[in-house]
């Protein structure tokens, strides 16, 4: 059962947590200081950082939360990244939920997925391979990589190659661990290097 709803659950730890109540007005002007990052309404310009973009408001709560947690306690919990964690350190709540709101509220842009790798990305998100025990990656994130903000999946469509490139092999390597039961970590140890390089050009253009 644990297989059969699992593969790319990224960007980004996947539980549940409460949906966030933000007012995306407020977390407009406390993003601010996220533009440099994440662009100004969470289309990244920078190809290792995320979008955020449409992401699930209660996903994002749950990632800064966690980037908090890992500031507190020498990234021996929570997920642990250098820049992610100051930014996340002096936010309350509050500051969380809305900036979570606003950015969930925002219109993500599309990319495109290289012809060369159609074919193969869409058997191996859509299909997964048996042989091996890699699960369909539509089975968490739906046909469209939207995701599913009730259950913590998040939405994967149209994301850096490079930033998912970078969290896959984070997961298998298990820098990244704050995966729902290890769902990733699972998942990602069996993917090869063209596995990733397959299905990170082919979520660019995903939506």
């Amino acid at each position: 059962m644990k297989k059969l709803c699992l593969l790319v659950c990224m960007t980004l730890g996947f539980t549940g947590s409460a949906m966030a109540e933000g007012d995306p007005v407020a977390g407009k002007a406390k993003s601010a200081v996220c533009a440099a990052c994440h662009g100004m309404d969470g289309n990244s310009m920078i190809p290792m950082n995320p979008n955020i973009a449409g992401q699930h408001a209660d996903y994002l709560v749950k990632q800064l939360k966690e980037f908090k947690l890992a500031s507190q306690t020498g990234g021996e919990e929570g997920r642990n990244n250098a820049v992610m964690n100051g930014m996340a350190a002096p936010l309350s709540e509050q500051d969380m939920e809305d900036v979570a709101a606003y950015f969930s509220s925002q219109e993500p842009k599309t990319g495109e997925t290289p012809e060369n790798y159609v074919e193969a990305g869409q058997a191996l998100y859509r299909g997964g391979d048996g042989e091996r025990g890699i699960p369909s990656c539509s089975a968490c994130h739906g046909p469209d990589g939207s995701g599913m903000g009730l259950a913590g999946f998040p939405d994967i469509s149209g994301q850096h190659p490079e930033y998912i490139a970078a969290q896959l092999k984070a997961f298998r390597s298990g820098q990244r661990a704050n995966d729902m039961n290890g769902m990733m970590g699972d998942i990602a140890m069996k993917l090869t290097d063209e596995d990733i390089d397959i299905l990170s050009n082919y979520l660019a253009g995903l939506h």
